[in-house]
């Protein structure tokens, strides 16, 4: 292959990372913003976070536009070609969790009344948590840095165990309130889709993984999400 072509190839490969860079960020910041809205029920906010996942899907496909382009133009081989491919995986992760995040946002319109401070706070830890394992996977991939990634992946179950610890609270409450019923099913549905969060930076760090190493992890992916042996367990609201 001559300088020029793999110049220009070197050149797609940073393209693709700048709009993955890019897109993670504005995942970054959907979460943030989502959280902010749900325990603030702020709905201007919330219309905010919902208008803005137009961008995550546009950039999506744009990304997959680069990618698709540069493999028909270069015809890549080896980690070459796994880069690409994983581009493509991350940023479907990453308009996933924007899709998430705006769920969780939609939820400031459905609760009408004050939520409980004991909550929120709960939920806020929950949040946090997933927006750590977010940047964190997105710091990997930018430093190609399988074993940070690996990090993440393995404390994804600190996250599965925080929602079932707040799932239990809300059922609970909601048997000594019946009134607060409305409020925490909702919040249910909001705490499920951050811990679907949680699992697509997981999805990203095998990503990493397969990207640095050239074989898929094979280890079993840690998970103590219990709920779904509850009589209620809420599905996931995509």
């Amino acid at each position: 292959m001559s300088d020029h072509i793999m110049k220009a190839y070197d050149e797609d490969l940073a393209a693709l990372q700048a709009m993955l860079s890019t897109m993670g960020g504005l995942a970054e910041e959907q979460l943030s913003r989502g959280l902010e809205a749900l325990t603030r029920r702020d709905t201007k906010l919330a219309d905010q976070v919902i208008l803005a996942d137009d961008k995550i899907d546009e950039m999506e496909r744009m990304v997959e536009e680069k990618a698709i382009l540069t493999i028909a133009r270069r015809q890549p081989m080896a980690k070459d070609l796994r880069h690409i491919m994983v581009a493509i995986r991350i940023a479907t992760d990453l308009e996933r969790i924007g899709d998430l995040a705006k769920n969780v946002a939609k939820r400031a319109h459905a609760i009408s009344d004050p939520i409980p401070r004991r909550l929120t706070t709960g939920l806020q830890r929950m949040g946090q948590l997933a927006l750590t394992q977010l940047k964190r996977v997105l710091d990997s991939f930018a430093a190609s840095d399988a074993e940070q990634a690996m990090d993440v992946w393995r404390h994804d179950e600190d996250i599965d165990a925080l929602y079932n610890s707040i799932f239990r609270e809300l059922l609970t409450y909601m048997m000594e309130d019946p009134r607060q019923i409305g409020a925490c099913t909702h919040l249910l549905f909001a705490t499920k889709n951050i811990e679907r969060i949680g699992d697509h930076a997981t999805n990203i760090a095998e990503n990493i993984y397969f990207l640095v190493h050239g074989t898929q992890l094979k280890d079993a992916r840690p998970k103590k999400d219990e709920t779904a042996t509850t009589p209620f367990s809420p599905l996931n609201d995509e």
